[in-house]
């Protein structure tokens, strides 16, 4: 026996059985009662614990127990106790570590009885313990300041409360994904292995969070039976419980219980475990809530301080930058900022909360520019005006985006994590992109965080575009557009009408026209044109067309005739302007579309039977050109027919021939005839037309009735 053994002598004095057991979990000691219940201990009979006190076949069950004393954790919970006739009987068991200095020797087991006379005396007092366990628990949780503090009360000061000698946390970051925030006991390593893993998994976690009720498993046959791929910290008998952590009808995380033997749970057992379970959703629901408020708190600072910055100057580039130095660190840990400029992106601003991987992210994009045709990238955002977010960028995504092994080593310098990328757009143009990163900091972007990055990108756009826009009469160039736009909105009868126009000049005019005009004997007159140029200019030219050609189609709408009018004007006047027009006459009576083409794209009619036509109208010389007699060129046109004029703004794209641009016009056409034909033509507008390309976009359909 060793010496300090002596110093427990006192311990003879207690009615419950007091055993001492050294590092190695043999008995080096034991109390008068513990020798009357489970017999004598001296020299030449020390045994190991286990086979002093426990039935046969639960030798396994105070491993766990024991390992943990010698860490200086206690712990104290209900096991079957095997007395010295061999009978079986539930008591409370404690241990707690006993300790010469600085050092542990060994742990001091306390076995209490509950039987005769003083049973229903310690059944009491035992309650009385546990709810005093549970307050203290309780009050902890109410006021945690952190999912860490939360974490550690369930973990210690709850395992503790109802001993479990292991217990996990593990909360529900979204649909599919639970982290483990804390775990006390198990294997070594478990930690770092459970770290995160799916909600569908086949684990007690996931089993209790996908029903969100009660798992109770008793012995291990029946926990293997369920999960037989399930690791665990001992071998002998043990109980595991899982608590569902219900609030606000939904199952936010769930707390894993292990217990040494196995437990038979009475229902004032089931109630202290269903309370400790709803303190600790409760205060993770208040953790949660405290956290959104900091955050849309902090979220409306942000955004007053980018308000200021975006207002105070003219300079976007560097009014910009300073936002991007205020986005770092508390909403991203790597910020960038991408404008279009001349069909490419410019990188305007870059921060980073490393301010060494400034360089380093500036030396990416050098090297190698956004890929255009990268899903979810600053190309793929701006082009289809939709954001991106990735909850998490994982080291596959790297690779598979990689074009050799120096990018790849780049991007893995960056350690990103996850990311948004929302589009600059102001007045439906696509300006850029800003790209939000959570590196360092590993906490993924959630929707909420997407939409704000998306408020805060419309707030920059909209500033880029005040900034190029503060040279230009915008007021005057948005009346006169509406001055000199028809407006289509007045039925014609017998036709329906649709009409798109999208100037490219950031003053919101431009000088593409067009106009439908219903004659008193039923006939429709149609025309679509182009005054070269953009801006104020070019829309005063426009609207003296436009005039022009509806004060000839008064006196005589006949396609030559009014071309052959223009033309003169032009000329007489020598207008400089350039000037491009297809012009279209439809007479219900004769079931025909007559058209003069001079130097717009030839227009398309989709027939009532489905069928699509590219109209083969001669092209001509743009207007005043030649005083040649213009072409007049004729198709059928019968109830049902829709045709779409348009300008070639709709078609062009850079490094494309014109007829690649046709087509897409005639494959496209059939879905004109879906629905409303409004609807239907702008959806066919933005699909087709080239964003990066700047030229105005005009078109006009037009559907016979009757």
């Amino acid at each position: 026996m060793p010496a300090w053994a002596a110093e427990l002598e006192h311990l003879h004095a207690l009615n419950e059985p007091a055993l001492a057991t050294d590092r190695t979990g043999r008995v080096v000691f034991g109390n008068t009662a513990a020798a009357w219940r489970h017999g004598t201990f001296g020299d030449e009979g020390w045994t190991s614990l286990s086979s002093v006190i426990l039935p046969e076949g639960d030798e396994g069950v105070l491993s766990e127990v024991i390992e943990q004393a010698l860490h200086g954790v206690s712990w104290q919970g209900r096991l079957n106790v095997q007395h010295i006739d061999g009978s079986v009987q539930p008591a409370e068991v404690s241990c707690t570590p006993l300790r010469r200095g600085e050092d542990i020797v060994g742990s001091l087991w306390i076995v209490d009885y509950a039987v005769g006379e003083w049973e229903q005396v310690r059944e009491i007092r035992r309650l009385g313990d546990r709810l005093r366990r549970l307050s203290r628990v309780a009050a902890g949780l109410n006021t945690a300041n952190s999912i860490d503090a939360l974490t550690e009360i369930v973990i210690d000061q709850a395992a503790d409360a109802v001993g479990a000698t292991v217990a996990s946390l593990s909360l529900k970051v979204d649909d599919d994904t639970l982290v483990l925030a804390g775990l006390r006991g198990g294997l070594q390593g478990a930690a770092k292995r459970w770290s995160e893993f799916p909600v569908d998994s086949p684990t007690p976690a996931g089993d209790v969070i996908r029903s969100g009720r009660l798992l109770v498993l008793r012995g291990v046959e029946e926990i293997e039976g369920r999960y037989p791929d399930l690791e665990h910290a001992s071998d002998g008998p043990r109980t595991m419980v899982g608590l569902p952590l219900n609030a606000l009808g939904r199952t936010l995380g769930v707390v894993t219980l292990t217990f040494p033997g196995v437990r038979e749970l009475d229902a004032a057992e089931l109630e202290f475990f269903a309370i400790l379970a709803d303190s600790c959703a409760q205060a993770i629901v208040r953790l949660d809530s405290q956290r959104d408020a900091a955050e849309q708190a902090a979220r409306v600072r942000f955004l007053a301080d980018s308000a200021t910055e975006l207002s105070r100057s003219l300079d976007y580039d560097q009014t910009l930058s300073r936002v991007a130095r205020l986005a770092v660190p508390d909403f991203a840990d790597f910020c960038a900022i991408d404008l279009l400029e001349d069909g490419r992106l410019r990188r305007l601003a870059v921060e980073h909360v490393d301010p060494a991987k400034i360089e380093l992210a500036l030396e990416l994009e050098r090297r190698y520019p956004a890929d255009p045709d990268a899903v979810g990238g600053a190309w793929d955002v701006v082009l289809n005006g939709r954001r991106s977010l990735v909850h998490e960028i994982t080291d596959e995504m790297l690779v598979a985006a990689a074009r050799d092994e120096e990018h790849l080593r780049l991007t893995r310098a960056l350690e990103l994590h996850s990311a948004i990328v929302v589009p600059l757009i102001a007045h439906g143009r696509a300006l850029g992109a800003i790209t939000w990163v959570k590196a360092e900091s590993r906490r993924p972007y959630t929707e909420s965080d997407a939409l704000f990055a998306e408020d805060l990108g419309q707030r920059c756009a909209i500033a880029i575009d005040n900034a190029e826009l503060h040279s230009q009469t915008y007021e005057t160039a948005v009346q006169l557009q509406h001055a000199v736009l028809p407006d289509l909105r007045a039925a014609i009868p017998g036709w329906t009408l649709a009409r798109h126009y999208s100037p490219a000049s950031r003053t919101g005019v431009g000088g593409d026209f067009f106009d439908a005009i219903g004659l008193p004997d039923g006939r429709l007159v149609l025309f679509v044109g182009d005054v070269m140029g953009r801006g104020v200019p070019a829309a005063a030219a426009m609207a003296q067309m436009r005039a022009a050609i509806r004060a000839h189609v008064v006196v005589d709408p006949d396609p030559g005739t009014v071309c052959e009018k223009v033309d003169l004007l032009m000329q007489t006047y020598e207008i400089p302007q350039l000037v491009t027009l297809v012009y279209l006459l439809i007479d219900p009576v004769t079931d025909s579309l007559r058209i003069v083409s001079a130097g717009p794209p030839p227009p398309v009619v989709l027939r009532a039977d489905g069928s699509v036509e590219q109209v083969r109208v001669p092209p001509g010389p743009p207007l005043g050109v030649d005083s040649e007699p213009r072409e007049v060129f004729g198709v059928p046109f019968g109830v049902g027919d829709t045709v779409l004029a348009f300008t070639d703004g709709l078609v062009e794209r850079r490094d494309e021939d014109i007829d690649i641009g046709q087509k897409r016009i005639v494959d496209a056409a059939p879905r004109l005839a879906n629905g409303s034909l409004q609807r239907e033509l702008d959806k066919l507008v933005d699909a087709a037309r080239d964003r990066t390309h700047e030229d105005d976009v005009a078109a006009l359909a037009v559907r016979r009735k009757e």
